[in-house]
């Protein structure tokens, strides 16, 4: 990787609270990446149900999370972060507990709450980096936060899988609700800041229609196309192995093309281009179209390279996006809003690509992804370009590195 300086990273890291917060967050996310797993093996293995009802009760745990991440967000907001994740971890973490003792109709119910009241841990943590880091340095830091999330996407659905196999029906939620708690209360002991330093929090939330314009409309429209893609590409791949005789190295391709994003996010995330998410999230789009017309597992693997790199740069850019367009008092909420499109994205495309490979095939599923992403990013550019709205800025303050008394 000549000419990439891993320079900007040293300075986000030596910056106050930065490390501790990342680590807790890798950590943090663990049980929320397992969660879709544990529900979808706990009532194919547990409840002896099928994979549709399963994935119904995916789906009730999606809206829920759709629908409470913009209210817990605006939560954290107004008071504060330490309130919002005792909540949500207490109602969570029973939610999860409760899960395995209740019938299939009740499984919906609870799944909807589970949802509503998710550990915002995801946005918590981009919260905390655009506190704590200075604007020029953001880059780096939400470029670090999209790789630690690729780990824990690793981590979280491998761990689900070893203990719906190994273990009895209802161990995988049981371990999610104390991990649920057990992040809870690590996010309490660390308590990231939710403004940067020497801004207070208003006396009175900023109304909506001062951040909630055009050119965040168009960063909403492209986190859906991004996660659209990326959902429906996680299916398409298990298809095309399957129908190519290369089942076997499915979860040899998945850890490839994680590996692809983490590279890429570490390039861009040191890199000085100044790329937009519309950009990066079109490109990612167009070069998913033509990956179904690999065939054989080191084929596919190969044609997932392009596409494959531009992932966490195309969350990091995202991200980075919004904080440029929405002020600090409204951030808390803007990011729940933002989670809820990628959610959105992610749960839309899956069952999308799994229509067309049923009435097409897994090539035309990639193809159709990547087509649906490209058309959002149409969609979505006029409204970037318009000139965005005036934010308040955040106070200008001299980052503190670690040590520093």
């Amino acid at each position: 990787m000549t000419g990439v300086s891993l320079a900007p990273y040293r300075q986000v890291l030596a910056l106050r609270g930065v490390r501790a917060l990342l680590l807790v967050g890798i950590l943090a996310r663990v049980p929320a990446t397992a969660i879709g797993m544990t529900l979808t093996l706990y009532v194919v293995n547990g409840m002896g149900l099928s994979w549709a009802q399963a994935g119904l009760v995916t789906a009730a745990y999606t809206v829920g999370a759709a629908v409470g991440q913009p209210l817990t967000g605006r939560l954290i907001d107004r008071r504060g972060m330490r309130t919002t994740m005792a909540v949500t971890a207490v109602v969570e973490g029973i939610a999860w507990a409760f899960a395995p003792h209740v019938s299939y109709a009740e499984l919906l119910l609870v799944s909807v709450v589970g949802g509503l009241f998710a550990l915002p841990v995801f946005s918590a943590v981009r919260l905390g980096l655009a506190a704590m880091v200075p604007a020029e340095s953001r880059r780096p830091a939400f470029a670090l936060d999209s790789m630690i999330v690729e780990v824990s996407f690793m981590i979280g659905p491998a761990v689900a899988v070893l203990l719906a196999m190994n273990l009895p029906a209802g161990t995988g939620l049981y371990a999610v609700a104390a991990g649920v708690v057990a992040s809870g209360a690590g996010m309490c002991w660390l308590n990231p800041p939710t403004q940067p330093e020497g801004v207070g929090v208003p006396a009175t939330a900023p109304a909506r229609r001062t951040w909630l314009r055009p050119r965040l409309v168009a960063l909403l429209i492209v986190a859906f196309g991004a996660t659209f893609v990326l959902g429906a590409s996680e299916i398409t791949i298990v298809a095309t192995l399957k129908e190519s005789g290369s089942q076997q190295w499915t979860s040899a391709a998945y850890v490839l093309w994680c590996a692809y994003s983490l590279v890429g996010g570490l390039i861009f995330g040191a890199a000085r281009w100044r790329v937009s998410s519309v950009a990066l999230v079109g490109a990612l789009a167009v070069l998913t179209i033509p990956v179904g017309l690999a065939g054989g597992w080191p084929w596919v693997v190969l044609a997932l390279l392009p596409s494959g790199l531009l992932c966490a740069p195309s969350m990091t850019a995202t991200n980075d996006n919004l904080t440029a367009v929405v002020p600090p008092a409204a951030r808390g909420e803007a990011n729940g809003v933002l989670s809820s499109a990628f959610t959105i994205g992610v749960a839309a495309g899956a069952p999308f690509a799994g229509i067309v490979i049923d009435h097409a095939s897994p090539a035309w599923a990639f193809a159709a992804a990547g087509t649906v992403g490209a058309v959002a990013v149409l969609a979505a550019a006029p409204l970037f370009r318009r000139a965005p709205a005036a934010v308040a800025e955040d106070e200008p303050r001299v980052p503190e590195p670690v040590g520093a008394v």
